[in-house]
């Protein structure tokens, strides 16, 4: 029998993304964030939700842009870091020892070390209560030659990102594959009737 533990921000896993904003000086400027997901197919677009007073909050109202950087196991400590401190107060990129790296299709930066990187376009903005949603369309997805599969997609042992446990505020990694998606079910259409 299931024990009730309250209404809680539960769920396993999710991402720790590395989202790349420019505030209003023009400063570069990194923020972990772990709210956040795929939200949309068609246009491809991810959410992000962020506190109205995190400095990514303002600069992306204020760019109409981000980037989402992929954060993986080789970077957990830089990852870490700039989600602790505000982009106000310290250059995160240079104390983390990061490369702020300028897109060319949008008006955000994005971490050079990350291996995937999502462009994005602000799409649409959802006050939800504490937290903004940031919808963003993927404009284009950047990718480090060497996290590239033969198929020119992105493996996931290669990337080896970072995920994040809300219930103990952990960091984890991934594990082998189990099964492939939209097959491993298809024997349980034999049942249908």
């Amino acid at each position: 029998m299931k024990k009730s533990i309250g209404a809680k921000t539960l769920l396993f896993p999710t991402p720790v993304l590395m989202v790349g904003t420019y505030d209003q000086t023009g400063k570069p400027n990194l923020m972990n964030a772990a709210w956040g997901g795929i939200c949309c197919s068609q246009p491809p677009c991810i959410a992000v939700s962020l506190r109205k007073a995190t400095h990514t909050h303002a600069a992306i109202v204020e760019r109409k842009a981000f980037t989402v950087g992929i954060a993986c196991e080789a970077r957990m400590v830089a990852a870490d870091y700039v989600g602790t401190v505000s982009g106000r107060d310290v250059d995160k990129f240079a104390v983390a020892g990061l490369t702020a790296v300028r897109s060319e299709l949008v008006d955000a930066p994005y971490g050079a070390e990350f291996p995937v990187v999502l462009e994005c376009r602000l799409l649409q903005i959802v006050e939800i209560g504490l937290h903004t949603q940031f919808i963003g369309e993927i404009v284009d997805v950047k990718a480090d030659a060497e996290v590239l599969d033969d198929d020119g997609l992105p493996d996931i042992m290669k990337i080896q990102p970072l995920i994040y446990d809300t219930s103990h505020k952990g960091y984890h990694g991934v594990g082998p594959l189990l099964g492939k998606a939209f097959t491993v079910g298809k024997d349980l259409q034999s049942r249908i009737a």
